[in-house]
């Protein structure tokens, strides 16, 4: 019976940490804490929505060469309220969104890639 109920246990915190997702997306529309993403590859993407949380952290991506991948860096003042979110034009904003387990929306990571500034 032990066994059981470890194995349970076990079998829950797996499934908590497989519900909580990051993803490339490009933002496309914020209001006030929705924001409007599309998910996906160029030509396969499908449009996503998502509440961010109050608390959530909205940082510049920094590409790291050795790791080849975007990595957090400084916070973006005023976070979801900033320009870049309040007039975003044709293109979006290229992000990494962090969700919980809840599918909101905890962190926003903005970058492009190597040589682009701030997803724009």
């Amino acid at each position: 019976m032990k066994k059981f109920a470890f194995a349970s246990v076990c079998v829950l915190a797996m499934v908590g940490f497989v519900v909580a997702d990051e993803f490339t997306a490009t933002i496309t529309k914020v209001d006030g804490n929705n924001v409007t993403f599309m998910k996906g590859k160029k030509g396969e993407q499908t449009e996503g929505k998502a509440e961010a949380l109050p608390t959530v952290k909205v940082l510049k991506g920094m590409f790291d060469p050795d790791t080849k991948a975007l990595k957090a860096g400084d916070p973006i003042e005023k976070g979801l309220k900033n320009e870049m979110f309040t007039s975003i034009g044709d293109k979006g904003v290229k992000a990494t969104i962090t969700t919980d387990d809840k599918g909101k929306i905890s962190q926003i990571v903005v970058g492009g890639g190597k040589g682009k500034k701030g997803g724009q």
